[in-house]
């Protein structure tokens, strides 16, 4: 199994109604067919030093393998949601796990 999970802090002008548009791009993903598990998240309201809440939007997906996670890398849903999307992106980190 492979888990890839990516943080995203939206730009700090992005408007609630571009956050829902991006909310269901992250959900389009899910139509990929080597994406076994998706969830799509914000920061928990956690206080400890240790939990970084900083961020807008956590996308985690799970994989059977690399393979998987590389057919997802190239598929046009994830690259049209990039096309869509890079543009309100002021960071972004991925940790990819197996």
């Amino acid at each position: 199994m492979l888990s890839h999970h990516v943080l995203f802090w939206l730009k700090a002008d992005t408007t609630a109604e571009q956050k829902a548009s991006f909310r269901k791009g992250l959900e389009s993903v899910k139509a990929i067919e080597t994406v076994k598990s998706i969830h799509i998240g914000t920061p928990a309201p956690i206080e400890r030093a240790v939990v970084d809440t900083t961020y807008t939007f956590s996308l985690l997906l799970s994989f059977d393998d690399l393979a998987g996670h590389d057919v997802y890398q190239v598929h046009p849903v994830h690259k049209a949601f990039l096309d869509e999307f890079r543009g309100l992106f002021d960071k972004v980190v991925i940790y990819d796990a197996q």
